[in-house]
This record gives C-alpha cells, structure tokens and sequence, in this order.
C-alpha cells in the first residue's frame, strides 16, 4: 500500500528513455532492456575481453554482460549504481547475466564470488561497494557463496573528479591488492568479479594478488566492456 502511494506520488522512471515504469518493470522499461548492447562473451569462450589478460595473468574465462558506450544505457545504469546509490542496478544486472552464466561449464568449478574491493576509508565516504550487490544476485542465482573478506585494498584512492568514469576504474599499482589468508583458499576456482572492464589493470592487479594463494585459478565476469 505504502509502496503504490509512493508510485503515486513519485513514479519511477526508465533510467534509459525516462519513460514511466509499468508494473513488474524495474530500473529500466522492457523496450530499453531489449535495446542494451550485450556482449555475447558467454558464447565465445576466446573472446574478447579473454584477449586482454593474455601474457599478463593466467585466468580460466573472462566475460562480460554489456558494452559500455558513451552516453549509453550502460553507461547511465553503471553510473547510477556507482554514484546515485542504485544499488538495484547491480541486483538486476546479477540476476540477468547469472541466465546466460548457467549455461556455462565452468561456472559449475566455481569455489567463491570475490568483488573488487573498496579501501575502508572509500567504503566509509561512499557507503557501499557498487559491485557487492551485483555479486549477491549471482551468489542467489548460481547458488555459490560470496567473500567480500579473502581480498582487501591496502591504498586509498581519492577520487578524480576531473577525470572521466571509467579513468577512474583503473589501477596502475599492481601491488595495491592483497589477500588477508592463503592456505584455507588453496586449490580453489575463484570468480572476481567488477563494473567496468576497460583495460583490465585493476583486474590484473587482483589477480595478482590472489594468485598468492597455492594452485588457485581465476575466472573474471564484469557487468560491462568498453569496446
């Protein structure tokens, strides 16, 4: 009751054409959803966001769910969850692509679901993790358990506010992750997951990290890539 008056009041719109939700809508209409440039990576285990960690880390796979485009829907969901709060975009973004992840061998190795982690003092400006609740719909749907613990972020990094989105996704310190235990992790088939894939040092720089741990492998999945 509460929530229709609220919809009265307020309705909820499409974050990609503005357009007023219908019921069992959410964050975006159904029209736009059709419309969002996915990658298909699930389907094309030598894909391109695979290519971009040859000679640089070992990993299993490397998908992602969407592009990124420039003042694209994505673009427009990634920054609503990232700076607006919307943490409901994660949750959608997990359950969608978790669809396309079942049908994936691989996915059945799986050991953990890791998010790129915050420094504590980021986590205590922004709130939250923009990428814990895209982790938590895939831990529901592939029914595989989520850490946000095993990987940590040693250095803070301010924010740039002259610089763009996705400038901000990266690293260059590759030794700016670590791992806060080893030997109950080894042998394990880890999941890292993140927002945007753009050239995938952050991602390099965690896996590096994890690869501390004896005999672990990696697999990566990203809500989105920059083409």
């Amino acid at each position: 009751m509460f929530q229709n008056l609220l919809n009265l009041f307020f309705p909820e719109v499409c974050l990609g054409c503005s357009r007023l939700l219908l019921s069992g809508e959410k964050t975006i209409c159904t029209a736009c959803r059709h419309e969002l440039p996915q990658t298909l990576h699930h389907l094309n285990p030598n894909n391109e966001a695979f290519k971009k960690f040859y000679g640089k880390v070992a990993v299993e796979h490397v998908s992602t769910f969407a592009y990124f485009e420039k003042k694209g829907l994505m673009q427009s969901m990634i920054h609503a969850l990232k700076y607006q709060d919307m943490d409901e975009v994660g949750s959608l973004l997990g359950h969608w692509y978790a669809h396309d992840l079942k049908k994936l061998p691989i996915i059945n190795e799986i050991d953990l679901i890791i998010p790129v982690p915050l420094h504590p003092r980021k986590m205590q400006e922004r709130g939250y993790n923009q990428v814990s609740r895209f982790g938590r719909s895939l831990s529901e749907e592939l029914k595989i358990p989520l850490n946000e613990t095993l990987l940590v972020r040693n250095v803070y990094s301010k924010t740039q506010t002259k610089k763009n989105l996705l400038s901000r996704t990266e690293v260059q310190n590759k030794n700016i992750f670590d791992v806060t235990e080893t030997q109950n992790q080894q042998g394990k088939h880890i999941l890292l997951i993140d927002d945007v894939l753009t050239t995938g040092s952050t991602l390099e720089a965690c896996c590096q990290a994890l690869l501390k741990i004896p005999n672990v492998k990696i697999s990566i999945v990203c809500m989105a890539m920059t083409k």
